[in-house]
């Protein structure tokens, strides 16, 4: 059989431009392309990259869709549907909401695709391709299989050294998909091994963990980074807030070349933080945790989130001072949003305070449900404003790092994504993606100390 898999285009937030769209490509499509029988032809589409192209006739296409690319994945569905080409939609949405899903494709998988994929293709090439396949048991990760990279075109793309090491999250966040009913609530990491064998693959020392929670399992963390360290890596990833309780690991992350951590804070208010029962930030140690970071040469990324019913109209203020004071490298804000089939989206339909059903409007730029604090205007101008107040020249200035070394990526991040995004994707469009990254990785990154001082790649 001939294999399409296809990535919609995302929807841009009012503070993105073109570049956000090229930074990284997705996994899965990669993922399943290795998990795919070499009898089988497969071909890779990312319409973030490149215009889809419909002169073909696949005997299969598996899309992969995120909510607000939801509606651009029925488009490309109705258009292969119309010429008898099955379809099978997969991903975060399809899992949650899969009886809506249905109603645009041949067939949905829900949840984790390793133990369904082979079985998928051999019901499709018989003709009975069913209308869903869902894995009842988690997936052991020792039969994950190391992305195709070498089917991807990497000049598109600024990042394409990312790695996964484990798959779920030790909390449930209400807001959070881990909060979905078809979730298998395990966190589950990838053999030691394998990860590292994975990297060595990659041909790069600059890597990118995309885990949902880096440190879930702090006892394999600690075990993994030890191995890495002879590696000689620059690497970034995603930890929870109660990271401040192990400072030994974070002495490991450290040593082994870790830069920077992605952090989901979520709110300065205390009271916010416990309605969505995010029980493992304490926001009286926020302060002391992102202290005990910088002092070890780390810089964070402080996820924030908007619009709880503990918030008021002083929360964008008093969270600005808060990033600034704490010299916060740099900031990613949302405005709450019930994803469907979380436990927060059940809870506001039955409170009757979601008006909006429009899935490209949930990507955390759009108010879609009354807050209780403040207006639906009043949270969509205070998000807007966040990014304007944190990301204006003053504040840059204010929240420069104290370590000289951290100087270069924190300004390439703020001037050249942030406030400048619109500039570099005008390059970008050029071709010149994967060659940007390249160069903002050697001059931001080139000379590190770890054992010893050595210049790194590239990657």
């Amino acid at each position: 059989m001939k294999i399409k898999l296809i990535t919609p285009r995302m929807s841009l937030r009012p503070m993105d431009s073109e570049y956000k769209r090229m930074l990284s490509p997705s996994i899965a499509p990669l993922m399943l392309a290795a998990l795919t029988p070499p009898e089988h032809e497969v071909v890779l589409e990312d319409e973030n990259a490149h215009p889809l192209r419909f002169d073909d006739r696949p005997d299969l296409v598996g899309i992969t869709v995120n909510v607000d690319t939801s509606r651009r994945a029925y488009e490309i569905a109705a258009e292969y549907r119309a010429r008898r080409v099955p379809v099978i939609l997969g991903g975060i949405y399809p899992s949650s909401c899969p009886e809506e899903v249905l109603q645009h494709a041949d067939s949905v998988c829900i949840g984790e695709a390793e133990e369904l994929w082979p079985r998928i293709l051999d019901d499709a090439a018989q003709g009975g391709l069913k209308r869903t396949y869902y894995n009842t048991a988690p997936t052991d990760l020792a039969r994950t299989p190391r992305p195709k990279w070498e089917m991807l075109n990497r000049s598109s793309y600024l990042y394409t050294n990312i790695v996964c090491t484990s798959r779920g999250c030790a909390f449930r966040c209400d807001f959070c998909y881990n909060s979905c009913e078809y979730v298998h609530n395990c966190y589950r990491n990838r053999p030691v091994e394998h990860v590292v064998e994975e990297i060595k693959r990659l041909g790069t020392r600059q890597v990118m963990f995309i885990d949902d929670n880096f440190i879930g399992d702090p006892a394999w963390t600690r075990r993994f980074v030890r191995a890495i360290m002879p590696l000689g890596l620059t690497w970034h990833c995603a930890v929870s807030a109660n990271i401040g309780l192990h400072p030994d690991l974070m002495d490991l992350m450290a040593e082994s070349g870790c830069r920077s951590l992605f952090i989901g804070f979520e709110s300065i208010n205390g009271a916010s933080i416990s309605t969505v029962h995010k029980r493992q930030n304490r926001v009286e140690e926020y302060d002391r945790v992102i202290a005990e970071i910088h002092a070890r040469g780390m810089m964070v990324n402080a996820s924030m989130v908007f619009g709880f019913d503990n918030d008021t109209t002083d929360v964008f203020p008093h969270t600005v001072d808060w990033l600034v004071r704490n010299k916060v490298e740099t900031m990613t804000a949302h405005i709450l949003t019930p994803y469907p089939g979380t436990v927060l989206h059940r809870r506001l339909l039955h409170e009757g305070r979601i008006f909006d059903f429009d899935p490209t409007h949930y990507n955390t730029a759009h108010v879609v449900y009354h807050p209780k604090q403040m207006t639906a205007d009043e949270l969509y101008r205070g998000y807007l404003w966040m990014y304007a107040q944190v990301y204006s020249l003053k504040n840059i200035v204010r929240r420069l790092p104290l370590d000289t070394r951290q100087w270069l990526p924190y300004l390439f991040f703020n001037f050249g994504y942030r406030k400048f995004g619109y500039v570099t994707s005008w390059v970008a469009r050029l071709g010149l993606m994967h060659a940007i990254g390249q160069l903002a990785r050697r001059l931001a990154y080139g000379i590190t100390l770890s054992r010893h001082l050595r210049i790194l790649p590239g990657g």
